[in-house]
């Protein structure tokens, strides 16, 4: 991306990092945590779509006052729809990465839908902004993920090597999708696209700057991460009373680890999708 077209934020955030870098250049340990710093603080300033959805989830279920005339689920709808407004209004996000999230909003109710009529989890909260047993805030938190996935890729300037064909990662992704239905009837796959995922992804690389110097890591472990970071979470959000599962009605537990293979497989799903809009690009040899 061009340095005119950076959102000012970023701007004042690179010309802070600018003289925190002379700082770190006096000494060797000091540019090794520095870089384990900016690593920290870019990835805090990706998913920060995510993090104010879940503070916001968070302190409404610390502080909300009981009996108050609003819902405390559409209160979340008003908060998350602010959230969004400002990352566009601010430029943090470009209405093209805005429109693959919304991508993510529409495949994200879609599913919250069937899952709760299957009795996967339940919100178990009343609220006026709702699609049946689905309030409308959760579909925000699908969006969370692909607002990261998008901002990762451009605060890192991410590259990437053997990267599998668009085509074939379109098939995956929409496998992956139709399972999360269909295993309820037929043969859950899960397993066969776990091995799907490792033959297309298993050789790949992808490269990106913390602070200066380019570092590299396997997409497949990249992803692995990210879910672990997602699920990690989603235990913040069940603890919030976001929505609940089997298990957590008398109160919170732990979401169980089987849960970090979901969102692995969703990881695919919203690399995918973000790949309309930044198409992956080849670092240099």
């Amino acid at each position: 991306m061009a340095h005119a077209r950076r959102p000012p934020l970023e701007l004042i955030g690179r010309r802070w990092l600018s003289g925190a870098q002379v700082w770190a250049d006096r000494g060797r340990w000091r540019r090794y945590a520095f870089e384990f710093l900016m690593f920290g603080i870019k990835q805090g300033w990706a998913c920060l779509f995510g993090g104010l959805l879940l503070a916001l989830i968070v302190a409404t279920f610390l502080w909300w006052p009981e009996g108050a005339g609003v819902a405390r689920y559409d209160a979340l709808v008003v908060g998350a729809v602010a959230i969004q407004a400002g990352m566009l209004i601010f430029k943090l996000e470009s209405w093209e990465e805005a429109r693959v999230i919304l991508l993510f909003h529409i495949a994200g109710t879609i599913m919250e839908l069937f899952k709760t009529a299957q009795g996967s989890w339940v919100y178990p909260e009343a609220s006026v902004l709702r699609i049946g047993d689905v309030p409308l805030f959760s579909g925000f938190m699908y969006a969370a993920v692909g607002s990261y996935i998008a901002r990762v890729q451009r605060i890192f300037h991410i590259r990437v090597r053997d990267y599998p064909p668009l085509w074939m990662t379109g098939v995956l992704a929409a496998a992956i999708y139709v399972n999360f239905f269909s295993h309820h009837w037929l043969p859950d796959v899960r397993l066969a696209l776990f091995v799907a995922v490792a033959l297309m992804f298993g050789r790949g690389w992808f490269y990106f700057t913390p602070d200066r110097r380019r570092r590299s890591m396997p997409l497949l472990l990249g992803y692995g991460l990210v879910a672990l970071f997602i699920w990690i979470a989603e235990n913040v959000a069940t603890f919030g009373r976001a929505w609940t599962y089997p298990g957590q009605e008398a109160g919170w537990q732990m979401v169980s680890l089987d849960k970090l293979g979901s969102w692995f497989l969703l990881m695919i799903i919203s690399v995918v999708l973000v790949s309309l809009v930044h198409r992956p690009e080849a670092e240099a040899r």
